[in-house]
């Protein structure tokens, strides 16, 4: 179905679908669904839907790191699409979309969704195969920065943006050769990745109803990913402990996230809920320290809290622009 909302109110809940996916956007889809968070009854009702976000993006980034793990058995492209590929049966067993009475329009957003969603793994996973993780999320998080401040058209968050550019000039150390300049320019591709996938998230939303687009998206994302993956690396996706490991990844940076947002969506305001998720680079960085021994120097930190400043700072800004046309 078309949205048939004003121009006023269709502007509005863009800015916000924006806003919200300053850092993690598969969750836009759902916000034009929402009919707006519950006010929680004491303290323990408002931290609960916090404890969601943050386990979300502690799923998020562990499964990320379990996933470099897994790549040396299945290949960059190859844990793309077993994560894809289990994602997508996984949603589409829970969500059960219908087919039937979307029109050609309909099926062209949730096409250039599902087509931003797999470029947007693919060029991650390349990313995380050459470059520390933390580096390579901070990297990718400017694409959304930058559509979050474009959209804005506001002189402050030109501010955000100079900021997080310091924090890529320090991540580089002046020259990105010390990071790997291929995968710091897959991460940077990741980013305008997901940019695109933001735009295409919130007009999925607006056209499908529940998750029934983003699980159609994630079977046209899988698919679009299955050759790469069998060209990289053939019948190594059937050994059991690589598809063992395959689903753990799909599970953990996929399906479980999605229903952690979803349920702290219904009582978390959007704004809130993106300053949360700014966090992304620092939970990445510290499951690369875990997990994958990644150590990180100073000057990468404070880099990585350049670019967490920044982001919250468009949020916040962006959240005051929206709140007259909210009352």
């Amino acid at each position: 179905m078309n949205d048939q909302r004003s121009a006023a109110g269709a502007a509005a809940a863009a800015e916000q679908a924006v806003a919200v996916a300053v850092a993690v956007p598969e969750v836009a889809p759902v916000l034009g669904d929402a009919a707006g968070p519950a006010r929680p009854k004491g303290r323990s009702a408002a931290l609960a839907p916090v404890a969601l976000v943050v386990a979300g993006g502690l799923s998020v980034q562990f499964g990320s790191a379990v996933a470099v793990l897994l790549m040396p058995k299945a290949g960059a492209l190859g844990v793309v699409t077993l994560r894809l590929a289990v994602a997508a049966l996984v949603m589409l067993a829970v969500c059960r979309p219908t087919l039937r009475g979307h029109s050609r329009a309909d099926w062209g957003t949730v096409l250039a969704f599902g087509l931003a969603m797999g470029g947007m793994n693919t060029l991650f996973y390349q990313a995380a195969d050459r470059i520390p993780l933390g580096a390579a999320v901070t990297l990718e998080v400017l694409g959304p920065l930058a559509l979050s401040v474009f959209a804005s058209r506001r002189l402050v968050n030109v501010v955000w943006a100079g900021l997080a550019l310091g924090g890529v000039v320090l991540l580089g150390g002046g020259g990105f050769d010390r990071l790997d300049p291929v995968g710091a320019a897959y991460a940077l591709g990741a980013g305008a990745m997901w940019a695109t996938y933001i735009v295409f998230s919130a007009r999925t939303g607006r056209r499908f109803p529940q998750a029934d687009g983003l699980a159609l998206a994630l079977v046209v994302a899988a698919l679009l990913s299955l050759p790469l993956g069998i060209m990289e690396s053939g019948s190594k996706l059937l050994v059991p402990s690589t598809l063992g490991l395959g689903a753990a990844v799909a599970l953990l940076s996929s399906v479980l996230p999605y229903t952690l947002e979803l349920m702290a969506l219904r009582r978390l305001p959007a704004p809130t809920f993106a300053i949360l998720m700014s966090l992304e680079p620092a939970i990445a960085a510290t499951a690369g320290f875990l997990i994958l021994d990644q150590a990180l120097t100073t000057t990468d930190a404070l880099a990585i809290a350049l670019v967490i400043g920044a982001s919250m700072g468009a949020v916040r800004s962006q959240t005051r622009r929206l709140r007259p046309q909210e009352r």
